[in-house]
C-alpha cells in the first residue's frame, strides 16, 4: 500500500512539541500541532515506522474523515460518507468507541450505535453483501466529538503506545510511560550522560533515557493492531523492524543509577530494566532520598509520591523539604522533577529556571527545571 493517509498521534497534553519532533523524524508530512494531538500525512511505511518509534505519542489512528454534526440524522449521514471499505474487508471486525465533549450529541453510547450502522450501511454497499461475519482481524474505529465536531478514525495500534512491553510488574502509582519518555526528551537526555532518579520506583523514567541514549525504537518488541490487517503488507513491518534493530547504538557511555528506600520495589524495577534489555546501563540501590548526593556531571530526574498518588499533604510538604536540602545547587548538576503543588518552589527551597505544565494521568502537573 503506497498511498498517502492522514494520521494523527494523540498524547499528553503539554507533550505536543515533542510528539511532533518524533513525527517529523518518522516521515510524517504535512504536520498540524493542536491541543493533545498530532495530525500528519505518510503511507504505510510511515505508519509502520510512527508505531514502532513514537515515544511520546498514545496511538496511531488514521483518520477517514471530519464533520459537524448536532442532530443523530446528520451523524449517521455524514458518516456513510466516509471511506470504510478502502480499509476495512467485508469479514473483518470493526467495533467503535469513542468519546464527546461540549457536544449536543453527548451520549456516546447513542454516537457508537449510529456509527456503527453507518459503517455496516456502507460495507455491505461497497462489498455487495448482505453479511458482515466480523470474524476476521479487528479494525478499531475510534471517534472524538468536541464541540459538535465530529473526528472519526481507525486503530493502527492496539494496547496503547505507553505498552512497551518491558513493565509487566510496577510499583505504586507509577509514571506512565509515554510521560517519562516525555520529560527524558525535555531533560535532553544525551548517549554520554549520567541518569539518576532518588526515588525511582519499578524504574520507569531511567529505561526510558536508556532506550533513548541507545536509539532503541519504544515499540520494537512489541505487535500492533494493523500488523493483523491485510491493508499492509507484512513486508513492510519487517522492514521497519529491521532498520530500528539496524539503529541501536550501545556503544555508549550512559549509565544510570536509581534509588528508592523500598528493596521490594528495586527488584521488579531490574526485572524491567531487563526485559527492556538496558540492565547493563543501569544500577540500583536502596537509599533515602535525605541521604541523596550527586555525583558531577549528572541529571536528576524524579517523580516523587504525592497526594492523589501516595502521601497526604502534610506528607508531601514535608518531603519537599527534605529534597530541597538533599538536592543541592551544584555546577555541572541539572534537576527535573514533576509534581502538582502548587507550593512546590517554596517548599524545596528555590525557584525553578523553567517550568511546563504536563499531566500525569488526568493530575495537573508542572515539570520544574533546575539547570543553572
Amino acid at each position: 500500500m503506497s498511498k498517502k493517509m492522514t494520521m494523527m498521534a494523540p498524547c499528553l497534553f503539554g507533550l505536543e512539541s515533542v510528539l511532533t519532533f518524533e513525527v517529523k523524524k518518522a516521515g510524517g508530512e504535512n504536520i498540524v500541532t493542536n491541543d493533545g494531538r498530532v495530525t500528519f500525512d505518510g503511507d504505510a511505511s510511515v505508519l509502520a515506522r510512527a508505531n514502532i518509534w513514537l515515544r511520546s505519542g498514545e496511538r496511531v489512528c488514521i483518520v477517514l474523515g471530519s464533520f459537524t454534526a448536532t442532530t443523530f440524522q446528520e451523524l449517521i449521514d455524514e458518516s456513510e460518507k466516509l471511506p470504510f471499505e478502502d480499509y476495512i474487508g467485508e469479514n473483518d471486525a470493526f467495533p467503535v468507541t469513542g468519546w464527546t465533549l461540549k457536544s449536543q450529541l453527548f451520549s456516546m453510547s447513542s454516537c457508537q450505535s449510529i456509527i456503527k450502522k453507518a459503517a455496516v450501511n456502507r460495507l455491505m454497499k461497497s462489498h455487495s453483501t448482505s453479511t458482515l461475519p466480523e470474524s476476521g482481524a479487528i479494525h478499531q474505529i475510534r471517534f472524538s466529538a468536541i464541540k459538535d465536531q465530529f473526528t472519526v478514525m481507525l486503530d493502527t495500534t492496539g494496547p496503547g503506545l505507553h505498552k512497551r512491553g518491558y513493565r509487566i510488574e510496577s510499583g505504586a502509582a507509577p509514571i506512565k510511560e509515554s510521560l517519562a519518555a516525555g520529560i527524558i526528551d525535555l531533560a535532553r537526555i544525551r548517549q554520554d550522560d549520567t541518569v539518576i532518579d532518588p526515588m525511582c520506583g519499578s524504574g520507569t523514567l531511567l529505561i526510558e533515557a536508556a532506550l533513548r541514549a541507545m536509539n532503541i525504537a519504544p515499540g520494537l518488541k512489541r505487535r500492533f493492531a494493523a500488523e493483523s490487517w491485510d491493508l499492509i503488507p507484512k513486508e513492510i513491518w519487517q522492514q521497519e523492524r529491521q532498520n530500528a534493530i539496524g539503529m541501536i547504538n550501545r556503544d555508549v557511555a550512559f549509565r544510570a543509577i536509581g534509588y528508592d528506600i523500598d528493596a521490594e520495589v528495586l527488584k521488579i524495577a531490574r526485572e524491567n530494566a531487563k526485559r527492556a534489555g538496558v540492565e547493563n546501563y543501569i544500577s540500583f540501590e536502596t537509599r533515602d532520598v535525605a541521604d541523596f548526593d550527586a555525583d558531577t556531571n549528572a541529571i536528576i530526574i524524579c517523580n516523587p509520591p504525592y497526594g492523589e498518588r501516595l502521601l497526604e499533604d502534610p506528607q508531601v510538604r514535608k518531603l519537599y523539604g527534605i529534597m530541597g536540602r538533599a538536592m543541592k545547587r551544584q555546577p555541572g548538576i541539572s534537576y527535573y522533577i514533576i509534581g502538582p503543588h502548587e507550593d512546590f518552589e517554596k517548599l524545596f527551597g528555590r525557584k525553578a529556571d523553567r517550568r511546563r505544565k504536563l499531566y500525569n494521568g488526568m493530575i495537573q502537573c508542572q515539570l520544574y527545571m533546575y539547570f543553572k
